[in-house]
């Protein structure tokens, strides 16, 4: 189950709340890759890095308080073509004010069939994961693989983590993967990484 809302205009961006995004880190810091959100540097790479035809969206995993998504949007990604998934609601509709125009679910990234309208399945040009995976056991990578696949087949996900190698075991997985960037100006220091099903190309 998900809650959709696309804000009606696009307005000039709003600093990020890092109060907020501090509050959640303390309530569930699983769900947090870091204490503080990206840097501007990590932003850029991530938004360089996107894949995306003309009738395809953008989806955001874990957007704490939007920094990458602003980036996305300063890169050319059109509001409407950006689904931001965000499962605290606090964040969600800090989410929905922060960014006007973008799609705003609040949701399960673990469940995206569920959360994503059907008519977007398929329509994914490139997921864009802030979930610190590699904090996670095994069984819950293969279902945040999984339910990327489900609605993004073939695609796979990008993630940005702060590890120096691959944060996923991604030959258990059955993924591939490659790192893109790599930034020591955001703190701690950022790789962005690619991974997908080995068919895809």
């Amino acid at each position: 189950m998900s809650d959709m809302t696309m804000g009606a205009a696009p307005a000039a961006p709003k600093v990020a709340n890092r109060g907020l995004f501090f509050r959640r880190w303390l309530r569930n810091p699983l769900q947090m890759g870091s204490i503080v959100p990206s840097s501007p540097a990590l932003c850029r790479r991530i938004a360089a890095a996107v894949e995306r035809g003309a009738d395809e969206y953008v989806l955001e995993l874990g957007a704490g308080t939007g920094v990458v998504s602003q980036a996305l949007l300063a890169a050319g990604i059109p509001p409407e073509r950006l689904i931001v998934v965000e499962i605290v609601p606090e964040m969600a509709e800090h989410l929905r004010e922060r960014l006007p125009g973008v799609n705003v679910v609040c949701g399960d990234a673990f469940d995206l069939k569920g959360a994503l309208p059907a008519h977007l399945h398929g329509r994914i040009g490139t997921a864009i994961c802030g979930i610190p995976l590699v904090l996670l056991p095994l069984e819950r990578q293969e279902a945040f693989r999984d339910a990327v696949e489900a609605v993004a087949p073939g695609k796979g996900f990008l993630l940005y983590t702060y590890c120096a190698t691959s944060p996923l075991p991604y030959r258990k997985l059955g993924l591939e993967a490659k790192r893109l960037a790599f930034t020591p100006a955001n703190f701690p220091p950022a790789s962005v990484w690619r991974y997908r099903p080995p068919a895809a190309r």
